[in-house]
């Protein structure tokens, strides 16, 4: 690819001696022989990882995963033997192919119900931040639009449904799980490559009509800690800078505080009265709490659910969980009533039982009729 074909190098291992090759720095290559060799070997772990993993573990046609709850610092849940919570979805090629694989029995459909943004709303229960409490209660504020329009110096009116996802992906969420605008900016300008504004033009033509042509430079001063960039990289920046130091204060003083009373004491209780100890580094101090809790919300509901279910001698079952989401085979009778009682628990009950959630929670509902990949929103 280099040598014989001289494509251009985009970085090197961090001895600087040899050349990165991994799926990030091939995918920006234009080259068919790059584009197959990843075709391929995205293939070959469909095949070897996925494939024949899941069907090694079929039993008379089901499948029986080990989830735990003893593995995880965080007191997350873990999955194995095969690992349902790992079913690819973002690629759709391979999503596709092995979702395929998951079908209802007869009579039944497959439904999934997910927490929206769980991780968020229970992260509001520790900071308070004023802010981020207006914007989970008030359905009219869209905090990754907003951040979009800062990112991308956008209007309301230009910024996209794609726009607004790369927005909170690429900058809002990484901000939250402690990253900063020097890993943030190259992703976000990455995402913008060919991104259209609601007005047509797109984002990096936007971009250069208010004076930023580039992803920009940046240089570290190792003497005195601080960093110099220009483009991009300075717009992002500042973006981060209003952020923290305007919009999400709160927010930022509560993971400040956060993280020195656990330097003093070497543990953080869980909203859920766990308690987390031993060595951790800023980040995992400041996420391991809202993880753990924001866990135990979904495994409180998917309780009361099971007990639900079994008392009411349903023919349903709930058949796993993912993350902050349940997974149920629901016998298509039993669709409507299953879907109420599961929005009352999770949204109403849980309120009841647990007073320190003081926002909002909402759940979305997906029902497959066929297989797992061909899910479908279902309307409230």
């Amino acid at each position: 690819l280099f040598q014989e074909m001289y494509h251009e190098v985009g970085a090197f291992t961090r001895s600087g001696k040899r050349i990165q090759v991994n799926e990030e720095q091939l995918s920006k290559i234009d080259s068919d022989f790059a584009r197959g060799f990843l075709e391929v070997e995205k293939l070959k772990k469909l095949h070897g990882t996925y494939l024949k993993g899941i069907r090694r573990e079929v039993v008379d046609g089901f499948l029986h995963p080990s989830f735990n709850l003893h593995l995880v610092k965080t007191y997350r849940g873990s999955c194995d033997s095969p690992n349902f919570q790992n079913i690819p979805i973002r690629d759709k090629q391979i999503g596709k192919l092995i979702r395929s694989c998951f079908v209802p029995r007869d009579g039944h459909v497959l439904v999934e119900i997910d927490y929206s943004a769980l991780e968020v709303r229970i992260a509001a229960c520790y900071h308070k931040d004023p802010t981020m409490l207006e914007y989970i209660a008030d359905p009219t504020k869209d905090m990754h639009r907003d951040m979009a329009m800062e990112c991308f110096k956008l209007s309301r009116e230009q910024v996209t449904k794609e726009i607004r996802f790369y927005a909170k992906n690429c900058f809002v969420f990484p901000e939250f799980y402690g990253s900063y605008f020097v890993q943030v900016a190259p992703n976000l300008w990455d995402s913008c490559h060919g991104l259209k504004t609601g007005d047509g033009i797109t984002v990096e033509e936007h971009l250069a009509e208010h004076g930023i042509d580039g992803l920009g430079s940046r240089e570290s001063n190792y003497t005195t800690g601080r960093i110099a960039t220009t483009g991009f990289y300075e717009h992002v920046r500042e973006v981060e800078n209003d952020f923290w130091g305007r919009r999400f204060l709160f927010y930022a003083e509560w993971k400040n505080r956060w993280w020195k009373r656990y330097q003093q004491t070497g543990w953080f209780p869980l909203k859920t009265g766990f308690r987390c100890s031993g060595l951790m580094k800023r980040n995992d101090a400041i996420n391991y709490p809202v993880q753990g809790a924001a866990f135990h919300c979904l495994l409180w509901s998917l309780i009361q659910l099971v007990r639900w279910m079994k008392k009411s001698k349903m023919r349903s079952v709930i058949v796993g969980q993912i993350h902050d989401s349940i997974v149920a085979d629901v016998h298509r009778d039993e669709l409507d009533d299953y879907v109420a009682e599961a929005r009352r628990v999770m949204t109403e009950a849980i309120r009841d039982a647990w007073k320190w959630i003081i926002v909002p929670l909402e759940i979305e509902v997906e029902v497959a009729e066929t297989n797992w990949f061909e899910k479908k929103a279902l309307e409230a």
